[in-house]
């Protein structure tokens, strides 16, 4: 569907008042720096040029209309009756945005609403919070006059998902969508929030992205489990020295502390963390130094990492993780996104990536039993108004 189709869906669905105004919001793939942002440490994310578009207009009451192409569901609530209702799947990710956003004493009235995404539907590329910032930069430009900041779009859309929805996400979703800048990955310390743009300069490669197109949902999977093995390896380690976050240990510490962590488990989780959050600023490093080897390499590292320590791959995204590491020109790859299914990243060389996608896409069929996609998507900017 193109912009053009879309406007006369709106129309269509809802009239034309001459009103209607349209956005736009990416979706994320994290380069590396998996299952860190909650535990306070670095991550490496970028916006992509896939995401979810969308047409709104004000109404003159508190009724709020959410359809979207994706899903047959269409809802409407009134404003001030917000609250979570399975039965209302996609469209309560607008809703949480919209109690949020008025509960924070920002205005916001009636609208009708009509999204669609070309972000593949539970691949792990943060699909949820590129609807979430859609949501919350309509009514920043319509209600708000544009004022409300950046950042306080990113902690209203996180705590809609926290505490809404009910997944116990980091930061690092809403900041790369909002944030993105073409061509550039972002160094995101998610403790402080301070970060840096990193140019991708990764030469005659490319960034494939490969969707295992098995499903994954947040508040259906291990990561909230993850999320409190976290937290009871940092209340343990907290008797031992002072740190806030598991990030804050540098690899020396933690070898020196993990004895005090009995239970393999919690142990792998934390040992994942702070070793991971060093890969991060290696790959940094690696990205403004043009060596591309290495970045490759910190991939495979971080992806046994997730797979040995932390538990969240599972055998579609080993099976084509593996499958992509045999391939001539691919020099790394790994999962990325929450796991437990969605997508992996893998860097290929120019002209090697017909015969990749060509093969492993192949062999994972023969494998799995259903195909793979793939994906050549450009880095692109951040959430915003597009005429």
């Amino acid at each position: 569907m193109d912009l053009s189709s879309l406007k006369q869906r709106f129309y269509m669905l809802y009239g034309n008042n001459g009103e209607s105004r349209t956005f736009f919001s990416p979706s994320r793939v994290n380069l590396i720096g998996e299952h860190i942002d909650y535990n306070g440490g670095y991550v490496l994310p970028c916006a992509t040029q896939l995401g979810t578009y969308g047409c709104v207009q004000k109404r003159d009451d508190n009724k709020i209309r959410l359809v979207s192409e994706n899903f047959e569901l269409k809802v409407e609530v009134d404003i001030e009756d917000l609250k979570y209702e399975s039965e209302h799947g996609w469209a309560n990710y607008p809703k949480g945005v919209i109690f949020f956003m008025k509960k924070n004493g920002y205005k916001v009235s009636g609208m009708d609403i009509l999204v669609w995404g070309n972000i593949p539907n539970g691949a792990g590329l943060s699909s949820s919070a590129s609807l979430e910032l859609l949501i919350a930069e309509m009514i920043n430009n319509l209600f708000n006059d544009g004022a409300i900041s950046k950042m306080d779009l990113i902690k209203i859309s996180q705590k809609s998902e926290n505490d809404f929805i009910g997944v116990k996400c980091g930061v690092m979703d809403q900041f790369a969508v909002v944030m993105g800048k073409a061509n550039n990955a972002m160094l995101l310390d998610c403790n402080s929030l301070i970060y840096k743009y990193v140019k991708i300069n990764i030469k005659d490669y490319k960034l494939v992205i490969m969707n295992t197109n098995k499903r994954r949902e947040l508040n259906d999977s291990k990561y909230n489990e993850r999320r409190d093995e976290c937290e009871k390896a940092l209340s343990i380690l907290k008797k031992h020295i002072n740190i806030d976050n598991l990030c804050q240990l540098t690899i020396e510490e933690f070898e020196k502390l993990e004895k005090y962590l009995d239970e393999d488990n919690i142990k792998n989780r934390a040992g994942h963390v702070v070793y991971e959050n060093q890969r991060v600023l290696k790959a940094c490093t690696a990205l403004e130094n043009g060596d591309i080897l290495e970045l490759g390499q910190l991939l495979i590292e971080s992806h046994y990492s997730l797979k040995n320590l932390y538990g969240v791959t599972g055998i579609e995204l080993d099976t084509i993780v593996g499958l992509a590491l045999e391939q001539d020109g691919c020099i790394g790859a790994r999962m990325t996104g929450a796991g437990f299914g969605g997508c992996a990243i893998a860097l290929v060389k120019d002209e090697d990536v017909g015969d990749f996608i060509d093969k492993v896409g192949q062999m994972y069929k023969s494998k799995i039993g259903y195909e793979a996609d793939f994906y050549l998507t450009g880095i692109g900017d951040g959430t915003k108004e597009i005429s």
